[in-house]
């Protein structure tokens, strides 16, 4: 199912809005710990022939081995994964860690007033003001450095078919696009970084191809396989735009 279909009964904000169902927000009484890549970077000021930016963590699978879709009554989206420390959740509109709490059975996690709650195919998330009844949905084995050498962040999306991947070890970015009929290979800058909400603003450095990349921490699903990814990311280049999914990629 598309990221699209979000039910105006739920919005899963991140941080400071929480989790809100119907209509009304509940925010809770804490907010995620961030980790070490969560910093801001100091590459915001630094030429483009330094070092990659750290991204924010909450467009990584955080250690977890699998992303998984949750379909949802009232209707919506989620995505999870599920790590040694932390449960990572995204929705149309956020993202949140959660950390383990004592549950007779299943498996639960909780950040405040926001809880979630899975046993087996099924799951529950509840905050203050309401619940969702989940099922699983599509399955996918988050992306590993062993697949894609020296990619720290990869995108994709369809019609036309592309690709972005953006290097682990410099402000590069490597474009397939149309297809894979045409690559570029182009120093990027980055204009904006917001940590908290998982938002980062790319643009080239090459003042005769511009650019612009957009990654946002958000419930994001292939619109041909249904594949869940935390990141949801678009493409500005030539006059077109081009929108898709990503997933950052831990060495």
């Amino acid at each position: 199912m598309s990221s699209q279909s979000v039910s105006s009964l739920l919005r899963l904000s991140l941080l400071a809005t929480g989790l809100v169902l119907g209509g009304c927000a509940a925010t809770p009484h804490e907010t995620p710990r961030p980790d070490a890549s969560d910093s801001t970077p100091a590459s915001l000021t630094k030429a483009p022939g330094a070092a990659a930016p750290l991204l924010p963590s909450m467009l990584f699978a955080g250690g977890a081995a699998r992303f998984q879709t949750w379909r949802c009554n009232p209707a919506q989206d989620l995505v999870s994964a599920s790590g040694e420390r932390e449960l990572r959740l995204w929705s149309a509109h956020g993202a949140y860690r959660l950390q383990p709490a004592v549950v007779a059975s299943g498996a639960r996690y909780q950040q405040g007033e926001l809880s979630f709650w899975a046993k087996g195919d099924e799951a529950m998330v509840e905050s203050a003001n309401g619940r969702l009844d989940c099922r699983a949905g599509v399955e996918r084995a988050s992306l590993t450095r062993g697949e894609r050498p020296g990619v720290m962040f990869h995108a994709r999306g369809n019609e036309p078919g592309w690709v972005a991947n953006l290097a682990h070890d410099a402000p590069r970015l490597t474009l397939l696009l149309d297809y894979g009929e045409r690559e570029l290979t182009l120093p990027y800058r980055v204009t904006g970084m917001d940590n908290a909400s998982g938002r980062v603003i790319l643009a080239s450095a090459q003042s005769d191809q511009p650019f612009e990349l957009r990654l946002e921490a958000r419930a994001c699903f292939d619109d041909m396989s249904g594949e869940p990814f935390p990141a949801r990311v678009t493409l500005t280049i030539d006059g077109r735009t081009y929108r898709g999914c990503g997933q950052g990629i831990a060495p």
